[in-house]
């Protein structure tokens, strides 16, 4: 699988002329998301891509409840997660989410998880989605959803 070339998370004063626009959300490893040595479970990740996919759209100005409301929903239809290094109990991390591609049917969402004591990349990711009524049929996200979700 090619490898997902991005900048180093901690690099402040980057010279890229294509430089992502992002939403952060900052959260702490519970004790439940840990195995016996204290190390974050691999399944959590995905669980934390969901909570900064979720903040991502609220901060753009819509929130997954307003989407389902209009009878939409945006169906994950792959996910992937390249473990860097591991996170461990009680860590403050950030996820940061930018949107790599988006149409009016799909959606792909670029995850990073960044310890914020240790400085490094834990992990990083994405994931695939598909708009659809609730009949489970895919169809385009109206324009006034899509336009809040996508940059300017």
């Amino acid at each position: 699988m090619k490898s997902l070339n991005w900048e180093h998370p901690f690099n402040k004063g980057s010279s890229s002329p294509k430089k992502k626009s992002f939403i952060e959300t900052k959260e702490r490893v519970r004790y439940s998301e840990t195995d016996q040595m204290g190390v974050a479970h691999n399944k959590h990740y995905f669980e934390w891509f969901e909570i900064g996919r979720t903040e991502f759209c609220r901060k753009k100005g819509i929130s997954y409840r307003d989407i389902e409301k209009k009878g939409y929903f945006l169906v994950v239809v792959e996910s992937f997660c390249r473990y860097k290094k591991p996170l461990r109990y009680d860590e403050e991390f950030l996820i940061r989410v930018s949107l790599r591609q988006a149409s009016p049917k799909k959606i792909i969402f670029d995850y990073k998880i960044l310890s914020i004591q240790k400085k490094h990349m834990a992990a990083e990711g994405y994931t695939v989605h598909v708009a659809t009524d609730q009949k489970a049929k895919v169809k385009p996200l109206p324009p006034e959803i899509f336009k809040k979700i996508t940059p300017p």
